[in-house]
């Protein structure tokens, strides 16, 4: 059962030596140390101390902020900490201490919220799309080929040139110029049974 401090600054120019200093005073007998964003997803040392808990070691940070920079985030963060039976606690904030039941209720609490934060942006997303489709915005990666050069190509493999030269000329892969021929002779047919 063991302390463990975890020290986080934003930026490389930023110090860590007032966290590790205040962790040091807490009895913290190790402190990971990382220079990254909150919002980083890849957080090494994060990773590795969580990684490396122990079933009743305790995870210390000088303020919340430094383990996290949204409810839903740190909702994540510290359920990771709580199943590998370890604790959580916040010098700053000491109602975030998941040993006493004020900080289990808290924790449910962030639970709420971060499936609120959840919804609310899948809403702002779902919302976006939709404002951008309705402005004639088209989701999803820019097309390599144009309409003409699609018909250019159609054209070229209807005359009997092979693929690899097609693609070679287009500056695409030959799995893009059999896609585009393919699509136009199915399409084809399906017009030609419609005239039947």
């Amino acid at each position: 059962m063991s302390r463990i401090g975890y020290a986080r600054v934003s930026t490389i120019g930023q110090a860590l030596d007032m966290q590790i200093q205040t962790l040091n005073g807490c009895e913290c007998h190790k402190v990971f140390r990382e220079k990254a964003s909150g919002a980083d997803v890849e957080r090494v040392q994060l990773r590795r101390l969580i990684k490396n808990l122990s079933y009743g070691d305790t995870v210390v940070v000088t303020r919340i902020d430094r383990l996290a920079r949204s409810t839903f985030d740190l909702f994540a963060i510290v359920k990771e900490i709580i199943q590998k039976g370890a604790q959580f606690y916040s010098l700053a904030e000491p109602w975030a201490d998941t040993t006493t039941s004020t900080g289990r209720l808290m924790l449910a609490v962030l639970g709420g919220l971060a499936d609120v934060e959840r919804d609310l942006i899948r809403t702002r997303t779902a919302e976006g799309r939709a404002r951008a489709v309705q402005l004639g915005v088209k989701m999803g990666r820019p097309a390599k080929v144009s309409e003409l050069q699609r018909q250019d190509i159609i054209r070229r493999r209807q005359n009997g040139e092979f693929l690899k030269d097609i693609a070679e000329a287009f500056d695409v892969s030959v799995g893009t110029v059999s896609r585009i021929t393919t699509g136009a002779d199915s399409h084809k047919s399906r017009k030609n049974k419609k005239t039947l």
